[in-house]
């Protein structure tokens, strides 16, 4: 720093020391920030009160190629901002270079897919401590959100059958799951022939119930109440720890293992679009509307728990 800018900035910190009290750690950062600030415009060949935002947004796609996260360029571009709302209230700038210079969004990252061995592994396991009913549920709750990628909500709103009423039910005869979707989009999925065969064994275990009789939802609790979100998840974490695996297993999870392996296996990402009945694909923002036996064809072939087989 010059001693102009050497000065500027030791009155920031002292304002912000003592009129603000912010925490000795706090204010050690900003001083880091702010000498990081002054080389960048050294390197410039301007002072600190003649940065512009053109230089600041300059800065910050450097620092982004350079690596840095998209956290520490947001946390260096607010101690920036500071600084320089102070320098305009003490009068030493006109406007604040900073304002309405981001930090490049932080990409959200995926959740985590399990293996295809860890999938089938999961969807196969059999909790021998379980009783059968709820052995049953389990089973057809793990096959349903793996070979098909339902979000949990679908799942918790779906129907044992068809009705007037129902927000989802299941075709078993046709091998399909009809749902409602966000934005109250409604779509079928194909069921693999894994997933069938637990739903049937289910929906047999599940009218032996005497309180089968209270709800009309697929998947009910032990009172003969419709499942909520948070017991299925309770369900599955435990499931999946009492299975061996590392990874916490949640519905999103599977929904996520779905696609990857449907993906991985196919490279049809505009089938796995429509399977998930997601609005978007890509940064395209196009929604392709695609033919439905296409994608029980594109399923069938690269789910690892599909091959429903022929109908005779």
């Amino acid at each position: 720093m010059d001693s102009d800018d050497d000065a500027l900035a030791e009155r920031y910190l002292e304002h912000v020391r003592v009129e603000k009290r912010l925490a000795a750690r706090t204010v050690e950062l900003y001083a880091l920030d702010l000498r990081k600030l002054a080389e960048n415009a050294r390197d410039l060949g301007v002072p600190l009160r003649s940065v512009q935002h053109a230089h600041v947004r300059r800065w910050v796609a450097q620092m982004h190629s350079a690596g840095r996260s998209a956290r520490g360029i947001a946390l260096i571009l607010s101690g920036w901002r500071g600084f320089y709302t102070w320098l305009g209230r003490e009068g030493l700038v006109p406007s604040n270079p900073v304002v309405d210079v981001r930090a490049p969004k932080a990409a959200k990252p995926l959740p985590k897919a399990l293996s295809v061995d860890e999938a089938v592994q999961f969807a196969e396991f059999r909790d021998a401590e379980a009783d059968p009913w709820t052995e049953a549920r389990d089973s057809a709750l793990v096959e349903l959100l793996y070979g098909c990628g339902l979000r949990v909500g679908e799942v918790v709103a779906l129907d044992a059958c068809a009705s007037a009423t129902a927000a989802g039910w299941l075709d078993l005869e046709a091998g399909e799951a009809h749902v409602l979707g966000k934005g109250s989009k409604r779509r079928s999925v194909p069921i693999g022939r894994k997933a069938l065969q637990a739903l049937k064994t289910w929906l047999q275990v599940r009218s032996q119930s005497p309180k089968a009789g209270l709800t009309s939802a697929l998947f009910i609790d032990a009172r003969g109440r419709r499942m909520s979100r948070f017991a299925i998840l309770h369900r599955l974490k435990q499931r999946g720890a009492k299975a061996g695996l590392a990874t916490p297993v949640h519905p999103h999870v599977l929904r996520h293992s779905f696609a990857s392996h449907v993906l991985q296996s196919s490279g049809d990402l505009r089938a796995v679009q429509e399977l998930l009945g997601h609005a978007n694909i890509g940064t395209t923002q196009v929604y392709t509307r695609l033919d439905f036996q296409h994608l029980a064809k594109a399923y069938d072939a690269a789910h690892p728990r599909a091959h429903r087989g022929k109908k005779t």
